[in-house]
């Protein structure tokens, strides 16, 4: 895979700040190894501060098809800390990315830092051919994302986003009773989302920083947890954009979270259907959960294996297990590799990049709406 030998500006600023060499910038030349269905996917971590990793290191011994070639934290102690408690070898651990993606050859990076940060990390990953899975939400702004979608296409890469609710197989089989017209037509959507709050649960204090801060976090809740139902909406949508966007936002502890907010509820207005997104660090337990109301029939979903539905002519509401979603969408690994040794195309999905930025042009608003007291009124974005 061939790559020019001359950074474009926004490259070369960029990596500067990270310290990459001059020379090295001007005669780096990448050759991203072929995809080959035999052999384990190569990737790797860039990032340690964000407390999902530690769901992310254990799963590897089950994932055969995975292989982890490196880790980037630019945090010496943070590092060792998931050194020993990991028990990683050292070899692994880098702190510049662009010294790792060279030594190292992904074939993927997972992204694992700040939000803010995403941006930064899928601009130097995309000059290599690299592709990315970030953790939810893409970025922190539209103007970030239609940058990042801009740099996707420019040198052909996956961006991906992982949400826990993507894997939820309620969430698959109340999208179905939708599609397949037993609602029949959508009329409203209500998404609940959080729990009791990051440092209620114990969360790490390198995550706990930057979570609480909206200039790496984007917002507080509104967009911790708004990002499930707005990238569940968006989805069940097919992409629509809403005719406008209204959020309210509350500092119900403004002694734990002086410079956020920690409860948030988004309302989005489409010509014939309406979602309110509810998302929390102040629920008395941890939640997400999706009803969905159509013309003609229900569909609540029971954490990630039931659901509640109901139509027109029933008596009664039923509780069914779903079946379970397809080995290569169970989980963002599988998925992961599905996509990068194309057996799935990343396209209209709730981890697709076009639906991520939609998720992002909303989110962007909904934060405007909180701070204005107005609702905003959205245009699509284009393709």
């Amino acid at each position: 895979m061939h790559r020019e030998q001359n950074l474009p500006a926004v490259f070369l600023s960029r990596l500067l700040t990270i310290g990459l060499p001059i020379l090295f910038l001007l005669t780096l030349s990448n050759q991203v190894p072929a995809q080959n269905g035999s052999q384990p996917l190569r990737v790797a971590i860039v990032g340690l501060a964000h407390d999902h990793v530690k769901g992310f290191l254990p799963q590897l011994a089950q994932h055969h098809d995975v292989e982890l070639v490196g880790i980037v934290e630019p945090n010496g102690a943070l590092g060792a800390q998931y050194e020993h408690q990991y028990n990683l070898p050292d070899r692994l651990f880098f702190k510049d990315m662009a010294k790792m993606i060279e030594a190292r050859r992904p074939q993927v990076i997972l992204a694992y830092t700040s939000i803010a940060e995403h941006r930064h990390v899928i601009e130097v990953a995309a000059y290599y051919g690299v592709s990315v899975m970030v953790e939810k939400p893409l970025t922190i702004s539209l103007d970030d994302a239609l940058a990042i979608r801009r740099v996707a296409r420019e040198h052909h890469i996956h961006v991906m986003v992982n949400y826990e609710t993507t894997w939820y197989a309620s969430n698959a089989a109340a999208y179905e009773q939708l599609r397949s017209g037993q609602l029949g037509d959508l009329r409203r959507v209500v998404v609940h989302d959080g729990h009791n709050g990051p440092k209620e649960i114990g969360v790490s204090p390198d995550f706990l920083n930057w979570l609480t801060d909206p200039a790496q976090n984007g917002a507080g809740a509104l967009y911790d947890f708004g990002c499930y139902g707005v990238d569940l909406m968006t989805w069940l949508m097919h992409g629509e954009t809403p005719l406008t966007v209204t959020a309210v936002v509350n500092h119900d502890k403004p002694e734990i979270y002086p410079h956020v907010d920690d409860d948030a509820t988004i309302v989005l207005q489409y010509p014939r259907a309406q979602a309110v997104i509810q998302a929390s660090w102040n629920w008395p337990f941890a939640r997400k959960d999706m009803e969905i109301y159509g013309a003609t029939g229900t569909a609540i979903t029971v954490g990630p294996d039931k659901l509640r539905v109901r139509h027109a002519n029933d008596h009664d509401e039923q509780l069914v297990t779903p079946p379970s979603l397809p080995t290569n969408q169970s989980n963002s690994l599988n998925y992961l590799v599905a996509v990068m040794r194309g057996q799935i195309r990343d396209e209209g999905d709730l981890s697709a990049l076009d639906t991520n930025v939609k998720v992002m042009q909303i989110l962007d608003a909904a934060r405007e709406s909180a701070r204005s007291g107005k609702s905003v009124t959205l245009r699509s974005v284009g393709d």
